[in-house]
């Protein structure tokens, strides 16, 4: 009797699961069927327990009276662990190697995509390290995320020090302003970013990058969604151009999509 009742409450939370991902795709076309069930499970029932809603149900109903529900979900369901010049082996390789490479076949208007941005550490560092390059009105960084609360942040531009630990200390002194215990980014350097919100599982993406850069941020998918985001990636790329992902990343079957290994987390299409 007692096995046939954990069996009917088992039974309940999956299909009270079910309900939740089925009744968020409806609010916000995100398929949580994309990312790992265990992880993101643990990730709402933090939140369902931190409010004291009784299930999945009672939450979702909450969610869709209350806007800043919404918004804390959406901000713990997106990765927005960010910084400056994050792995700087990582960027000494891509100013050493794939800048010049990308100007010299590319010319200076370079089409770059900085995805899933998070807070914006990562493309205002795009446009920094590409300003050793190229004057700074030749360079425009396209940036997007899930996180709509999150780009509002970036396109403010104030940051703890911390995050600035990898920034080179003559582009910290020319371009960052220090506000109180923060960093501001110069206003320079902020209109080179262009923010945009983008469901990376849904939305259309764009072709003609020179440089797709994405890092971090697909280890929590499924393997699925995974080598459906790389092959869209590489579909968006130019013939000659590369695709950065981060040091947690690899991509297993770079070849059957087509790409060529420049370095260890840079692709290259043929």
């Amino acid at each position: 009797m007692f096995a046939n009742f954990m069996e009917r409450g088992e039974c309940i939370m999956v299909y009270d699961y079910e309900y939740f991902k089925k009744a968020m795709y409806d609010l916000t076309k995100i398929d949580l069927d994309a990312y790992k069930e265990k992880q993101m499970k643990r990730r709402i029932d933090t939140l369902i327990s931190k409010h004291k809603y009784k299930g999945y149900q009672d939450y979702i109903a909450a969610i869709k009276v209350d806007k800043e529900l919404m918004d804390e979900f959406l901000g713990y369901m997106t990765i927005n662990v960010s910084e400056f010049y994050r792995d700087p082996l990582q960027w000494q390789f891509l100013d050493k190697e794939v800048f010049p490479g990308l100007i010299k076949k590319f010319g200076k208007n370079l089409k770059i995509w900085s995805a899933a941005c998070s807070t914006g550490d990562e493309p205002y560092s795009l446009v920094m390290a590409l300003s050793k390059h190229l004057p700074l009105n030749n360079i425009r960084i396209y940036a997007t995320d899930l996180d709509n609360q999150i780009l509002e942040k970036a396109k403010v531009g104030l940051y703890a020090e911390k995050s600035l630990a990898g920034v080179p200390k003559d582009l910290k002194a020319k371009y960052f302003t220090k506000v109180g215990s923060s960093y501001r980014i110069s206003d320079e350097i902020k209109k080179r970013v262009t923010f945009k919100q983008h469901n990376l599982l849904k939305d259309r993406y764009e072709v003609g990058y020179h440089l797709i850069v994405c890092r971090n941020v697909l280890i929590y998918f499924t393997e699925e969604a995974k080598d459906e985001v790389f092959t869209k990636y590489y579909k968006s790329l130019t013939s000659g151009g590369v695709l950065f992902i981060g040091s947690t990343e690899q991509i297993m079957n770079y070849k059957d999509i087509g790409y060529e290994r420049k370095s260890s987390f840079f692709y290259e299409k043929p």
